[in-house]
């Protein structure tokens, strides 16, 4: 089994016959959050999650920037549903055709209790520096074809964000092709479309339940 962290981005498309899509419509649709709103409490704490994130960002370590930034903002959208739960530091694997994949997602949305069942949306967070070896689009996108394989519906989109310090990157996943936008900044005005995007991924799979 080839483990998430070994996958670079160009060897997930030509293992697996993925394609890159520009302005990705399904993508497109998921940012474009006008009709998402904030109440004023969640305008609130963000502002105050957000001013915690200009203090620290630079000093802060992967574990930091994760329980006190982006765990804050990912309880806020409440992702508690009788259909599908939030789960973190769990193992995805699948066997896909003859390549055996696997590997930890540090957050993750799928249907189930206990156990995560059927994907819907893959979080990846990295520290600033990044190793050699080291290529964030590459693992979150492997994992996000992992989840495709276990939902056995490639017409199912998968949704993904890589959160790396300050800079948020969303991503789609749909049968072959897969799309990703520049990066929004969290530690300016880009925090409430953030926001209003993990917002609106329950309301993108509930259709998929």
């Amino acid at each position: 089994m080839k483990s998430f962290e070994q996958w670079h981005s160009e060897e997930v498309e030509n293992s697996f016959g993925l394609v890159k899509v520009p302005n990705h419509a399904t993508l497109l649709n998921w940012l474009a959050v006008e009709t998402e709103t904030i109440s004023d409490n969640e305008t609130n704490l963000l502002l105050e999650h957000q001013r915690r994130l200009q203090n620290h960002v630079d000093y802060w370590g992967e574990e930091d920037l994760k329980m006190f930034f982006i765990s804050p903002l990912l309880l806020l959208a409440n992702y508690d549903h009788p259909q599908y739960q939030p789960f973190t530091e769990r193992k995805l694997s699948a066997k896909i055709g003859d390549i055996e994949v696997g590997g930890v997602v540090d957050f993750l949305i799928a249907k189930g209790k206990a156990t995560p069942k059927r994907p819907y949306f893959c979080l990846h967070e990295y520290k600033w520096v990044r190793r050699s070896s080291n290529d964030p689009i590459g693992q979150l996108l492997i994992a996000m074809v992992c989840a495709q394989s276990k939902n056995n519906n490639p017409q199912q989109p998968i949704y993904g964000v890589i959160v790396e310090g300050r800079l948020w990157y969303f991503m789609i996943l749909l049968d072959k092709e897969y799309g990703m936008v520049e990066p929004y900044t969290a530690t300016r005005e880009d925090i409430f479309t953030i926001f209003k995007a993990l917002k609106k991924v329950k309301v993108l799979i509930e259709p998929y339940l």
